[in-house]
């Protein structure tokens, strides 16, 4: 999953990117609104962190121009403590959450991920089609209730693939959702992870989980 971050204090962006790489997360950072407008308008975001005290472009207009946009992500807003003005503001806007600085980086990860879930249709934490079983909180897969070791790229694949379960996805579609703006998009080392995956949760092609859709992408069968 691909996540903006909009904040112009270098500190806390650094802090945000390291801890939602560390989860899982692509990340990209915008150090103020406009540079964040043109990310969210131009990349393919699955959420968004923005802060509302912004140069350039304020956060409350940055979520009101995103969602005049029909940028339908979901958004999480930052605000300074106690300043119940600003949340209201932000949520009427179009935001979906909003956390108080200063905050913790585990409170920001679960609303994160409650947000995920929300806009996936999940009403719980745990993804289990077939035998595989995916917590998007700890970000730990099991096959036949065995723990199966991913790395970080195999695992935003197979959650990216199984929240989109049934549905056809082009290589280009995944490895925009799983870089971020930093890593060249190379959709054929796109192959080299599902090649992985497949002897990881199917070594003897006993249930053939992801399927190749030829000149299309791939789509993940189990339900």
């Amino acid at each position: 999953m691909r996540v903006l971050v909009v904040e112009d204090d270098v500190d806390i962006a650094q802090q945000l990117k390291h801890a939602l790489t560390h989860a899982g997360y692509a990340v990209d950072l915008a150090p103020d609104g406009q540079e964040g407008l043109y990310m969210g308008l131009e990349y393919p975001i699955d959420l968004a962190v923005i802060d509302l005290g912004l140069p350039k472009l304020d956060g409350v207009s940055l979520v009101k121009k995103l969602r005049q946009a029909n940028k339908m992500f979901p958004i999480l807003i930052l605000t300074a403590r106690g300043n119940w003005q600003d949340k209201v503001e932000g949520l009427e806007a179009g935001s979906d959450d909003y956390l108080v600085k200063p905050f913790h980086l585990e409170e920001l990860l679960a609303r994160l991920n409650a947000l995920q879930r929300r806009a996936s249709g999940m009403a719980h934490a745990i993804m289990e089609k077939g035998p595989i079983k995916v917590d998007t909180n700890k970000k730990q897969v099991s096959l036949h209730g065995i723990d199966v070791t991913l790395t970080a790229f195999e695992y935003r694949v197979l959650e990216y693939m199984m929240m989109n379960s049934g549905k056809v996805i082009s290589k280009m579609e995944l490895s925009e959702h799983i870089y971020d703006e930093d890593i060249d998009h190379d959709s054929n080392v796109i192959e080299v992870f599902v090649g992985r995956l497949r002897k990881k949760l199917d070594p003897i092609s006993q249930f053939k989980p992801i399927e190749t859709i030829r000149g299309q992408g791939y789509r993940f069968t189990l339900s």
